[in-house]
């Protein structure tokens, strides 16, 4: 197994345990053993759990983003493209229910560092601060604090990804899916 094999081996191993067993539960020597590496090759990738664990969050964080802005659409009008985006996002979600799991329990987990947090939020994700800029600045979106914005757009996208996880089939009901973005939106706007 090469050196790169190695360390996808431990990130899929790592994510398929944490989800299945929680992040306290999973030892760093289970990840080895189960991923058929020695101990110390995790740690020659991951000096710790937790740097293994941000680094995961912040790659699923970017597979998402990336996968968002590659089916970015500008049409134009604000609510239609942020309509878009949330659709894709949820998309990606459904498509991903394991990397989903790992998103929901680890960014609302008091074991998240806040810098790795806004690494993700004003990082990874800064196109969704643009687009909220953006509508504030053309009177669109409520002028409330961006930082703020950005957590509510947080938490709706958790809430509407866990019970579309829940239920599957709701996604594919097109009520089901407009009223998730409603209430998005609606929290948003001016």
């Amino acid at each position: 197994m090469s050196k790169i094999d190695k360390k996808q081996a431990i990130l899929d191993t790592a994510l398929t345990l944490f989800v299945s067993q929680g992040f306290y539960a999973t030892s760093t020597a289970s990840i080895a053993k189960t991923a058929g590496v020695a101990t110390g090759t995790l740690f020659h990738h991951f000096a710790s759990k937790n740097e293994l664990m941000n680094y995961l969050f912040l790659n699923i964080k970017q597979e998402l983003a990336t996968e968002i802005q590659s089916k970015a659409s500008n049409k134009g009008d604000l609510q239609l493209n942020a309509e878009h985006l949330w659709k894709v996002a949820i998309d990606w979600a459904i498509a991903n229910p394991l990397k989903q799991e790992f998103f929901q329990q680890y960014s609302m987990s008091p074991s998240i560092a806040a810098e790795v947090r806004q690494q993700a939020m004003t990082g990874i994700l800064s196109f969704m601060g643009e687009l909220i800029t953006l509508g504030q600045k053309t009177g669109v979106l409520a002028n409330y604090p961006l930082s703020l914005m950005l957590e509510g757009c947080h938490g709706q996208y958790l809430a509407a990804t866990r019970y579309f996880l829940d239920h599957p089939d709701k996604w594919q009901n097109e009520t089901h899916k407009q009223a998730s973005f409603s209430m998005f939106w609606n929290a948003m706007k001016a």
